[in-house]
């Protein structure tokens, strides 16, 4: 009788160990480390991917060996959220839990979205919240010239999206930006030296039509900008009075006021003859091909009506009538 108790104590202890090491051999075949290759590798989320685009990318890169395990150890990681789009290092030698610990944490790199119409300090805003930054880096990349011309102090940051490593000194990145500006520019400025028109001038009036027009409007706006240049006439930029106002507690871009034209800076295109000293803000692609290939037309004065459309005149007394017809 003895026997037998010991016997199925032996027993069972053999089953619960088969059962064991059958339980570690599948959570090591589907949440243990995909290979033994600790080679280090960047793998980019971009902004438009899914949870289940990320997964399916691991499997084929070979980071994973089971989807389902994965989704089990992410899910728990991030709770629900999204990894953030950006750069991550992984290795094939980390289990599920470690990938999905390391896709919950900030990337090394980061996407980071600058549109068309900002200013210096709206950048450093965006970089700033994407990269991480503290105060001094933010005020730091504010101040930086990588370009000694005061021609260059803005207009010079191309908009566009850029994956950056989120330790890069802002020095670098702001001439990253200025780099890919360059490049993209290139056409652009050698037509302009063609027809002998200085580049900060180019820049300077592209800044101007960014803020001031829609798409559709930018060539014709181009247009009367250049007329009232080339008839000495003051350019009377709304735009140019919100640089002048901007700042970081009551928006970098308020509604214009009356007085708001009596401000003493050489940015008030109220007061002065001519362009502002330099750019007010970043130019895209279509402002820049707007100021070099302009709509002709014979107006020097527009206005856009409440619904954004666009009244263009001759004189001051066409002026007058299209302000009473669509602005009261």
């Amino acid at each position: 009788m003895e026997g037998r108790s010991r016997r199925r104590i032996l027993l069972f202890c053999i089953a619960a160990a088969l059962l064991l090491a059958a339980v570690v051999l599948v959570y090591a075949h589907l949440f243990g480390p995909a290979g033994d290759d600790a080679t280090q590798v960047s793998f980019i989320v971009s902004p438009s991917e899914t949870t289940s685009d990320i997964v399916a990318r691991l499997k084929q890169q070979g980071l994973i060996k089971s989807e389902f395990a994965f989704r089990i150890a992410y899910l728990s990681d991030l709770e629900g959220r999204q990894a953030r789009p950006g750069g991550y290092e992984l290795k094939a030698t980390m289990d599920v839990w470690t990938l999905a610990s390391t896709l919950a944490q900030s990337p090394y790199l980061s996407w980071v979205t600058i549109p068309p119409g900002l200013r210096k300090e709206q950048i450093a805003d965006l970089l700033a919240q994407d990269l991480s930054w503290t105060d001094a880096e933010k005020e730091e990349w504010v101040a930086t010239d990588t370009n000694p011309s005061p021609d260059y102090e803005e207009g010079v940051y191309y908009p566009d999206t850029y994956l950056i490593p989120s330790d890069e000194p802002p020095i670098d990145v702001a001439q990253q930006l200025r780099d890919r500006f360059a490049q993209v520019f290139a056409p652009y400025a050698a037509q302009a030296a063609k027809e002998n028109i200085p580049w900060p001038k180019v820049l300077t009036i592209a800044s101007l039509i960014e803020r001031e027009a829609a798409g559709p409007d930018m060539k014709l706006i181009a247009g009367i900008i250049w007329n009232r240049l080339d008839n000495n006439m003051k350019l009377q930029l709304d735009a140019s009075l919100q640089y002048i106002r901007g700042n970081e507690e009551t928006g970098w871009w308020p509604v214009p006021q009356s007085a708001d034209k009596y401000l003493d800076s050489p940015f008030n295109t109220y007061q002065h003859v001519g362009l502002p000293p330099h750019p007010i803000a970043e130019p895209s692609l279509a402002a820049i091909d707007a100021v070099l290939n302009p709509e002709k037309t014979s107006c020097v004065f527009y206005l856009h009506d409440p619904s954004g459309q666009i009244h263009c005149s001759k004189n001051y007394s066409g002026q007058v009538a299209n302000v009473n017809k669509y602005l009261r």
